[in-house]
């Protein structure tokens, strides 16, 4: 069955996908990944592959699911039957339904944070303090639970609501008061003293701090920010018309992204430094800076309480994606079962989730590899499902679709240069394929 739902305006998908794109990938993993992968060397290859790899990569989900406008298993089966390609779609289903039951957590410190930043919790405290409130946050059992619970209740009543109503009208509203927040930030982090060493830190490449590792965590954030090799992008195109352009489409979605990531930057790294905090401080990096950058400001915690709002919604335009491609499969394009299935979906990720809520503080002792089950599920899905899941759909867009049909579907809604296009083939059949391999070899072997 085709999909009935589609999006109202080429905006509202731009808006829509580009939060699926943003979300905490670049607002809360950026910053720390960069923290402890070198800073400016590793948003350098950060930005390389996400121009040479993850935009074609999102292009070639764009024409998979706009050809087909069908969910992510069935565009697969279409385009190559009586074939196992289809496991591609069960893969990025596997993968958002593990990295939404982790990601919840996030959203629930989010949750958390808005409420003790509203009721006075926040203020007057020192870094020692924050660090201490943070950690006393994630370990409490009950807390970590319930909050988890309300952020995955939002999703679902969104994802229930239908494309239109529900995903769409969301992010015309979120996104947009975003970046006008950011901006504000940015401008209050910059005026801190010893500000510019942070910038330094961030744009200021030091090849020489380059591992393996920082390779494929700058691959897998590229992959992560950009929400591909999932197939979030095969369900979210599948509803999109075939008047709009995709070129324009993930120019628009892979530069937003950028911008949003070289915002997040600005805003953490400056007050890092200022603060003489330590810029490898991981995942806890966001919740320990920007109280005490809001805290040096006029009317700081009602700011603080504003972004915190936004940064929840814009962690909700990514877990509504993730929601969806799992509810767009089994609803099988039939609206009247969208809501059951979304309910019934999202409560089993809650569940499965519960371990990593858990997972600093009554089962921090339990370790899966060395590392927390959060952190393990958190470096399966961006280090080994993202990468496998984008190597796979580089492999079957141009060994499974004509080149010519390739054309004529990026051709629509307005053309697109047959240089471009030679330039993007050339990418998603050579290019993409032997560095994701490459990548993964050398990581293997080191």
């Amino acid at each position: 069955m085709k999909n009935t739902e589609q999006w109202s305006s080429k905006i509202g998908f731009i808006l829509a996908a580009g939060g699926s794109a943003i979300g905490l990938g670049a607002i809360w993993k950026f910053p720390y990944i960069a923290g402890v992968s070198g800073g400016g060397a590793f948003f350098f290859i950060f930005i390389l592959f996400t121009l040479f790899l993850g935009l074609p990569l999102l292009i070639a989900e764009f024409v998979v699911g706009r050809k087909t406008q069908r969910n992510a298993i069935e565009a697969y089966k279409e385009l190559a039957p009586h074939s196992k390609w289809h496991w591609i779609g069960y893969l990025g289903i596997v993968t958002c339904f593990i990295l939404l039951s982790f990601y919840s957590v996030i959203g629930g410190w989010i949750i958390s944070y808005i409420w003790k930043a509203a009721s006075g919790q926040l203020n007057g405290l020192n870094q020692a303090g924050y660090a201490a409130l943070f950690g006393k946050t994630i370990s409490n059992p009950f807390t970590s639970v319930a909050v988890q619970l309300i952020f995955m209740l939002l999703t679902i009543i969104v994802v229930a609501k239908g494309v239109q109503k529900g995903i769409e009208k969301a992010s015309q509203i979120m996104m947009p008061v975003l970046f006008i927040l950011f901006i504000i930030l940015i401008i209050r982090s910059l005026s801190l003293e010893g500000a510019m060493e942070g910038v330094t830190f961030l744009f200021k490449p030091d090849f020489h701090k380059v591992t393996a590792e920082t390779i494929l965590f700058a691959l897998g954030q590229s992959f992560f920010a950009l929400s591909v090799g999932v197939s979030v992008m095969v369900t979210y195109s599948s509803y999109l018309s075939k008047e709009e352009s995709l070129f324009r489409s993930a120019f628009s979605i892979v530069g937003m992204n950028i911008f949003i990531i070289v915002l997040s930057g600005l805003a953490i790294f400056p007050a890092v430094f200022s603060f003489g905090l330590k810029a490898d401080a991981g995942p806890v990096l966001l919740f320990n800076v920007l109280p005490n950058v809001f805290n040096q400001m006029p009317f700081g915690m009602v700011f603080f309480v504003a972004f915190l709002v936004l940064f929840l919604f814009a962690a909700l335009t990514s877990a509504f994606s993730m929601l969806e491609i799992i509810v767009s499969v089994i609803a099988k394009g039939d609206v009247q079962k969208r809501a059951k299935w979304s309910w019934i979906i999202g409560i089993a990720i809650f569940i499965f989730g519960i371990p990593s809520a858990l997972s600093y503080g009554v089962l921090s002792d339990v370790l899966v590899f060395g590392k927390t089950i959060f952190d393990a599920a958190d470096y399966l899905v961006s280090n080994v499902l993202m990468p496998v899941g984008a190597l796979l759909i580089s492999i079957f867009v141009p060994l499974k679709i004509k080149r010519s049909v390739l054309y004529e579907e990026l051709a629509l809604g307005g053309g697109v240069p047959f240089g471009l296009f030679r330039a993007w083939f050339f990418l998603i059949r050579y290019v993409a394929p032997i560095a994701i391999l490459f990548v993964c070899y050398h990581v293997i072997r080191g």
